[in-house]
């Protein structure tokens, strides 16, 4: 079977919350030449708008390319994405992209407000979206779920109480709801990357630089030294790694916590 040809999601209807951003939008490009149609939705109307344009010039005729303007978070929103994402479909595949990093936080100056935001955006939010969406993927008895976690969800990272919490529950939020998913035929799966190359994990670079007194340029080379493979991870690896879990060739592909991270997790 070949995975990556632009038949292999022919026929598919795919909505990517967190579109505009470095793992979205290049998920977004990558299941476009798969063949796939699209509904992209985020917060930025011109960087949406942006990429449906650069789709549609990507897309041959088997795939449709829309996006709908909306924030996860708000309860009419959600019920709008997925309503004009079931026109364009039916939903096959779901990919919850949407999510929010964070500055460095020592325990004892967190607040309510810094806890309850990156939980909203990473956990809550991306579960009731979750939840509209699997109410017809259930009915229809098929369907693919990835949602987009963290190395900080499987381990603790310091000063960084809220987000690493945030992506543990959408790491348990996956496993949990896949041994359900799996009766009804979807597949539910997380991905998990460490350091990738995006605007998200630049700002994070910088906010760690700048806590521990280095340059960007030093703290980039301090982290790659942590990582067996050398390097960070580009964000097509992680597009590459969606594809292959919503795809066919993952047909048995339930439940798991794919780390995407040159090894890092075993220093």
């Amino acid at each position: 079977m070949v995975v990556f040809n632009d038949k292999s999601l022919a026929n598919q209807t795919v909505l990517i919350t967190g579109a505009t951003g470095g793992i979205g939008a290049e998920t977004a490009n990558k299941f476009a030449e798969m063949g796939a149609s699209l509904v992209l939705t985020g917060r930025n109307e011109s960087k949406l708008s942006d990429l449906e344009r650069e789709l549609v010039d990507k897309q041959d005729s088997s795939g449709k390319v829309s996006s709908v303007i909306g924030d996860i978070t708000v309860e009419k929103d959600r019920q709008k994405i997925v309503r004009e994402a079931e026109n364009v479909g039916p939903i096959t595949s779901l990919v919850n992209s949407a999510g929010l990093g964070e500055g460095r936080h020592p325990f004892e100056t967190l607040s309510a407000e810094q806890i309850e935001s990156l939980m909203e955006v990473n956990y809550t939010a991306t579960v009731l979206l979750t939840q509209k969406v699997y109410e017809f993927m259930k009915k229809r008895n098929e369907g693919t779920i990835v949602n987009i976690s963290s190395l900080s969800g499987l381990r603790g990272t310091y000063q960084h109480i809220p987000y690493s919490a945030s992506k543990f529950a959408l790491t348990g939020f996956t496993h949990s709801l896949a041994v359900e998913a799996i009766e009804h035929g979807i597949r539910v799966n997380c991905v998990s990357p460490g350091w990738v190359d995006t605007e998200m994990g630049r700002e994070g670079m910088r906010t760690k630089a700048k806590a521990t007194g280095n340059t960007y340029e030093e703290q980039c080379s301090i982290e790659k030294e942590k990582i067996p493979s050398g390097r960070l991870t580009d964000p097509i690896e992680v597009a590459n790694t969606i594809g292959f879990l919503v795809s066919d060739a993952a047909e048995n592909i339930v439940g798991e916590t794919v780390k995407i991270s040159g090894g890092s997790v075993l220093r």
